[in-house]
C-alpha cells in the first residue's frame, strides 16, 4: 500500500490569469512522472470553485490575478485548506513580496523567469513539506531574524499594504494614476486614496517627492 502511495502522481491546480503561461505550466507538470495537472483557474473566483471540486496536493499561483491580489487568495486558501501547501509564482522581485507571502501562509516563492528545472525542484521542495525561496532571499530572512525569532525592519516599505507596494512599484515605474487603475482593476479614486496612504505612511508631502521616492525605489530593485 505505501509503495502505491509513494508512487501516485501528485496533482497540482494552477491558477494564472495568462492563457499561454497557463498552458506553459501544464505541458510542463504533466510530462513528469511523478505529477500532473488536476485543475485550472484564471481568477479567484474559479481557483476557489476548482478547488471545493478537486483536492489538489499543491496550488501554483500567479501573485498578478486580474481580478484581485494573490495575496488575498494565498490567505483565503490558507484559511479555508489549512495544509495545502501553496507555491507563488510572480514576475515581481521576490525580495519584495515573499516575506509577505510566507507570512500569509505560502509555503514558497519563485520567480516566473526561473529556469523549468528550478520551478519543478520548488514543487517538489514545498509538495516534501518545505519551503521554497531563493538562497539570496532565504539568506536575507535569516539575517534579519533576531534572537527573539522575529524579523526586525526600520525600512519604512515595511509599513506598507500589498496593495500599497503594488501602487508604489507601479509608480516607480512611470505608470500614470489611470494606467494604475487599469492594471490592478481599481477605480481611479481607490488608487488616489492609496497614493495618500503611501504619502503618509513615508512621510512624503507633496505628490513629486512621492514620485521620485518611487522612482528611486524601484530602480533599486530592478
Amino acid at each position: 500500500m505505501a509503495t502505491e502511495v509513494s508512487n501516485r502522481r501528485r496533482n497540482v491546480f494552477v491558477v494564472d490569469d495568462h492563457p499561454i503561461v497557463r498552458q506553459g505550466l501544464v505541458q510542463l507538470i504533466d510530462q513528469e512522472p511523478d505529477l500532473k495537472v488536476c485543475g485550472e483557474a484564471a481568477d479567484v473566483k474559479e481557483a476557489r470553485a476548482g478547488l471545493s471540486r478537486v483536492q489538489p496536493d499543491i496550488v501554483i499561483l500567479d501573485l498578478s490575478l486580474r481580478d484581485s491580489d494573490g495575496l488575498e487568495l494565498v490567505k483565503d486558501i490558507r484559511a479555508r485548506y489549512e495544509t495545502l501547501p501553496v507555491l507563488v509564482l510572480s514576475m515581481h522581485d521576490e525580495s519584495i513580496y515573499a516575506e509577505r507571502l510566507l507570512s500569509a501562509g505560502a509555503n514558497g516563492y519563485i520567480m516566473k523567469q526561473a529556469a523549468s528545472d528550478q520551478l519543478l525542484a520548488a514543487v517538489r521542495r514545498v509538495l516534501s513539506g518545505g519551503i521554497y525561496v531563493s538562497e539570496r532571499v532565504g539568506a536575507s530572512m535569516i539575517e534579519r531574524f533576531a534572537v527573539s525569532g522575529r524579523v526586525k525592519s526600520s525600512d519604512p516599505i515595511d509599513r506598507l499594504s500589498n496593495r500599497e507596494l503594488q501602487v508604489l512599484n507601479l509608480i516607480g515605474r512611470g505608470k500614470t494614476t489611470r494606467e494604475i487603475a487599469e492594471n490592478l482593476n481599481l477605480s481611479i479614486k481607490t488608487v488616489e486614496s492609496h497614493r495618500q496612504r503611501i504619502k503618509k505612511k513615508l512621510n512624503l508631502n507633496t505628490a513629486p517627492q512621492l514620485v521620485q521616492f518611487a522612482v528611486n525605489w524601484y530602480s533599486n530593485h530592478h
